[in-house]
């Protein structure tokens, strides 16, 4: 078990390690969209990366994530044919939000020989999701 203070240096310590890892500026830190934004998470269990769909609006938040669901096939050859669609999800402090998401189970962020399987993930999945989303980017906005 770690403190509270130790995972939160862990945590700190592996993002940095990636950021200097890979040096490329992620294009869509920002959507320009409101209501959507791209997610990396990485915890002491899993890691994931997709689109999440944060609005108080149920009916935006509907709106926007059967949109995505509309490029579901499309997205699958793109992306990854193991994309998770989840209209209903719920973040760690409880709030639902909707997320178009990939996952990495098995890994640690407290165990540094998840790290390199986790950085390789990003890495490999982060530049389709990017291309993915400014392809279709007006699709989901109108």
């Amino acid at each position: 078990m770690f403190s509270r203070e130790e995972s939160k240096k862990i945590r700190q310590e592996f993002w940095t390690s990636f950021g200097k890892r890979n040096d490329r500026k992620w294009m869509l830190y920002d959507t320009k969209m409101k209501e959507i934004n791209l997610k990396f998470h990485f915890d002491t269990k899993i890691a994931s990366l997709g689109f999440v769909i944060d609005t108080e609006d149920e009916d935006f938040k509907t709106y926007y994530f059967e949109k995505f669901e509309s490029l579901k096939t499309v997205l699958a050859e793109e992306i990854s044919a193991h994309l998770i669609f989840d209209s209903n999800y719920e973040t760690e402090s409880g709030k639902k939000v909707a997320y178009i998401y990939l996952l990495k189970e098995n890994v640690s962020i407290h165990k540094k020989e998840s790290w390199e399987e986790v950085a390789i993930f990003f890495e490999n999945f982060m530049p389709k999701m990017e291309m993915a989303f400014l392809e279709y980017k007006d699709f989901i906005e109108n």
